[in-house]
């Protein structure tokens, strides 16, 4: 008699924003697909979704044996009403994960789940599947306390952190099996999402933040973690996490690793036949790539030297860019960040050669050299805005990124950040992104209190306003132009509109028309400005 397959509820709740999912509708990430791997690697049946589809087929609950959730810290009380609701229909073992679990006693006591997985969750799937999760049960606290990377309620209620896991080794990352291809069809209108695809893990920024911390810890200058031996940037003498201040990748993550060329030109392939048409080659520097082969069997922990490996960034691209679909047109793959300290003519070429006409994103952060510094930030403003400016010059379509309520946002500093912003839009920025300063769990300002909105901050008001407005101004440039979209569903707030997107991003695009151009890649004329990201088309 065959064995029954185990059967696993995964609930993406990345960005749903409180269960229903508005926040980037067209974003499906690279980590829950990546678990999804494991699971089917391991034997499973898997059904990834998001959680309105999981609250609608909330019948179907009792027909699973596990429920696993991935979420961000502003999508627990989405992960909690899935959590709930699984509690009342299934005694089945609940485990999340995800960046919320970054601080995973919190996130297993908000939303009542058994088991919080921290950081990279591949090996602890599997040693909590040979634990005991392969029988759909949880292991017991014994066996659970020698897992590492793990959240966990013990017996007696008390929630247990087993430690951080450390790092994967780059050969450890390339043999895991492949992330699922075919958990794209949970997701909606998944045909015209921008999936994710893993091209490095980790981040090589091992600078530190040089401002004092709420509990009394600061920088000394000893300058180890800047000039020191790559091995030794690994450890601060006064226990400070590295990287960006405000960023928790190197604490979770590790350094920088690629995986290789094979795997992800399979794996996108793999996406490709499952009807997928946007791709983004994911990482938090794309410039990281390769760079890591250059300095084994150390660790890539600085993230200038060495500058950008190449040759290994051109047998990546070359590869992907030869597969059929990409090179008819048919599909499109984009990029997503690069750390502008690694950008020059030679690099601004390349990507320009491979990736025309797509978007590219810029951190910038803060106008002021002297803030910059203070937050461990990798590169200065002057050299963000001239990384635009040779991207642009090069074809890409830079896209600059600011955050507002930093520490240390004084009144000098937001002055300079406002021209900053001017300047980026001069030297091509196609559009201004101005985030909150959010306060994370493992990163060194996990225990400042996250910036005020704008509203309330005459300083951060400032800069939002100067965003909006140059993004006003920016969009208008959108009318007239002939762009490529693929159509995803029809638009719930307006009777015969449908909703489409970019082929290489840009605003959401209202068209009227039946619904039986759904899943269709269209040529449109932008005739009008609905928002700062919504604009109508004609076909």
């Amino acid at each position: 008699m065959p064995v029954r397959k185990l059967y696993v509820l995964f609930v993406d709740c990345l960005g749903s924003v409180r269960g229903a999912r508005p926040a980037t509708l067209d974003v499906v990430g690279a980590g829950p697909r990546s678990i999804a791997g494991i699971l089917e690697h391991l034997g499973c049946r898997v059904v990834l979704t998001t959680p309105r589809r999981t609250l609608r087929m909330r019948e179907r609950m009792g027909d699973f044996d596990i429920l696993m959730l991935s979420a961000m810290t502003p999508d627990l009380p989405g992960a909690w009403r899935v959590a709930h609701k699984w509690r009342e229909l299934n005694k089945g073992p609940i485990l999340l994960g995800g960046p919320a679990c970054s601080d995973p006693v919190r996130a297993v006591e908000r939303t009542g789940c058994d088991i919080g997985v921290v950081g990279e969750g591949e090996w602890t799937v599997e040693e909590l599947w040979s634990s005991g999760l392969k029988d759909g049960a949880l292991p017991g606290d014994e066996a659970l306390s020698e897992i590492k990377g793990i959240t966990f309620r013990s017996e007696d209620g008390s929630a247990c952190f087993t430690g951080l896991r450390p790092a994967s080794t780059r050969s450890e990352l390339n043999e895991l099996p492949l992330p699922s291809a075919k958990a794209v069809r949970g997701y909606p209108f998944y045909w015209a999402c921008r999936i994710y695809v893993e091209v490095l893990r980790g981040c090589s920024n091992y600078y530190r933040t040089e401002m004092a911390l709420p509990d009394g810890r600061a920088c000394t200058g000893c300058g180890s973690c800047r000039s020191g031996p790559l091995r030794t940037r690994y450890y601060c003498p006064e226990g400070i996490p590295p990287g960006c201040g405000y960023c928790s990748v190197p604490s979770l993550f590790g350094p920088s690793r690629s995986r290789s060329t094979e795997k992800i030109v399979e794996e996108i392939r793999s996406l490709i036949r499952q009807g997928v048409r946007r791709i983004v080659l994911s990482a938090s520097d794309i410039l990281d790539y390769g760079r890591d082969l250059l300095v084994e069997p150390e660790p890539l922990t600085d993230p200038r030297e060495p500058p950008a490996n190449l040759k290994a960034l051109e047998e990546l691209f070359r590869s992907v860019c030869s597969l059929p679909e990409v090179k008819k047109g048919d599909v499109v793959v984009m990029l997503e960040n690069v750390k502008p300290c690694l950008v020059d003519e030679d690099v601004a070429d390349l990507l320009g050669r491979y990736f025309e006409g797509t978007t590219i994103n810029i951190g910038v952060e803060t106008g002021s050299e002297e803030h910059a510094r203070k937050l461990g930030r990798p590169s200065s403003p002057k050299e963000a805005i001239r990384a635009i400016r040779l991207l642009r010059k090069a074809g890409l379509r830079p896209q600059a990124y600011f955050i507002h309520g930093l520490p240390g946002q004084e009144e000098e500093a937001v002055r300079l950040t406002l021209r900053a912003m001017e300047e980026s839009v001069k030297a091509g920025a196609e559009r201004i992104i101005m985030y909150r300063f959010r306060s994370l769990p493992m990163s060194a300002f996990g225990d400042f209190p996250s910036g005020p909105p704008a509203t309330k901050d005459p300083l951060s008001h400032k800069l939002v306003e100067k965003a909006k407005a140059l993004n006003e101004a920016l969009k208008a440039r959108w009318k007239g132009k002939r762009v490529d979209v693929v159509v995803a569903c029809r638009y719930p707030g307006r009777e015969g509109y449908l909703v489409a997107y970019p082929m290489r991003h840009g605003p959401v695009v209202l068209l009227r028309g039946s619904e039986g151009l759904i899943g269709a890649v269209l040529e449109v004329r932008i005739t009008d400005i609905i928002s700062d990201r919504m604009v109508l088309g004609q076909i």
